[in-house]
């Protein structure tokens, strides 16, 4: 592999970032579960950049991948998606503060989405997303301020909470 493979600095960024003062567990079960799988679907998008399709590093995220088509639909989980476009329509200042990954996968007037478990921001693109792209969702998945918002009683949490409880 070439160490100039600009997409071995943007994994190797990704696994620098911790959650190691989160209280993961505090968090909303569901909203962890997405930011989970948000960070697995750029690990594995970029991943398949970095590596041959065939690594083993690409096989187990494929894998993964498949796991979580299921789970995804179980419980609140099935919500997600329904809960950002209410953020779109009702709170948009909460929208706005929400990654940009998630902004553009789960807003239904947004032609973003995962293809083939890969992250396709543009549908009629082929071109690779840059590494620039990369960099900037894994910051905002890591901010202090985002991650506070998860807990089950923080901002985030009680909205999906009483969304859920609506819907």
């Amino acid at each position: 592999m070439e160490e100039e493979n600009e997409y071995l600095t943007v994994l190797d960024y990704l696994y620098n970032k911790s959650l190691m003062l989160q209280d993961t567990g505090g968090f909303d079960k569901a909203l962890y579960f997405y930011l989970i799988d948000s960070l697995a679907h750029i690990d594995y998008t970029a991943g398949i950049y970095a590596y041959n399709f065939g690594s083993p590093k690409n096989i187990i995220g494929a894998e993964y991948m498949r796991w979580r088509i299921d789970e995804e639909k179980k419980g609140d989980r099935a919500k997600f998606p329904g809960f950002v476009n209410w953020l779109r329509e009702n709170k948009p200042e909460k929208f706005n503060a929400l990654p940009s990954l998630w902004q553009m996968i789960y807003d239904t007037e947004d032609p973003a989405s995962y293809r083939s478990f890969r992250i396709v921001p543009d549908p009629d693109s082929k071109r690779p997303l840059p590494p620039d792209f990369f960099f900037a969702v894994i910051d905002e998945f890591f901010d202090a301020e985002f991650l506070k918002s998860l807990y089950a009683d923080a901002s985030l949490g009680t909205l999906f909470a009483a969304y859920c409880a609506d819907h």
